[in-house]
């Protein structure tokens, strides 16, 4: 099963918000398995007024975080009940094996490629693996960990 998601329906599976929503919209989406994500980097982005005024450099730590992002959203459609999984929150909790290769300014796409690695104890540790592309180029990589929260 492949999904689409647009800015308005990924609010419904994460908490985030202007301005720290990262994530414009899925666009590949297979359940268990994985997930395609975009985020435009644009030079009105809050960030840019400080980070860095003489060159406009989108954060690394803001990457790994729309990276995680996605894996919450593919935490909760690989949940064996999605509705149910809704009232809970999964919080990034590990970051692993990441790299940046490449700077991203504005004007870029990021792909965010995310895959499913494993889960533990019914979906309590959800682990994935991202790679944050450019124009074909990858610009980070990192192994990430998502550990439920009852609300």
């Amino acid at each position: 099963m492949s999904r689409h998601l647009d800015s308005e329906q990924i609010k419904k599976y994460i908490p985030h918000r202007y301005p720290f929503l990262l994530l414009d919209r899925i666009i590949d989406l297979q359940p268990g398995k994985n997930l395609t994500a975009i985020k435009n980097i644009s030079i009105s982005d809050p960030v840019f007024q400080g980070h860095f005024p003489q060159l406009a450099v989108f954060p690394g730590v803001l990457i790994v975080e729309a990276m995680a992002q996605a894996s919450g959203i593919l935490a909760y459609l690989t949940a064996k009940n999605p509705q149910e999984a809704l009232r809970e929150l999964y919080f990034l909790a590990g970051i692993n094996k990441t790299r940046f290769k490449k700077i991203v300014v504005p004007g870029d796409q990021l792909q965010l490629h995310i895959e499913f690695l494993q889960q533990r104890q019914e979906f309590t540790v959800f682990k994935t693996k991202g790679t944050a592309i450019v124009d074909g180029v990858t610009a980070c990589t990192a192994e990430m960990m998502l550990v439920k929260k009852n609300s």
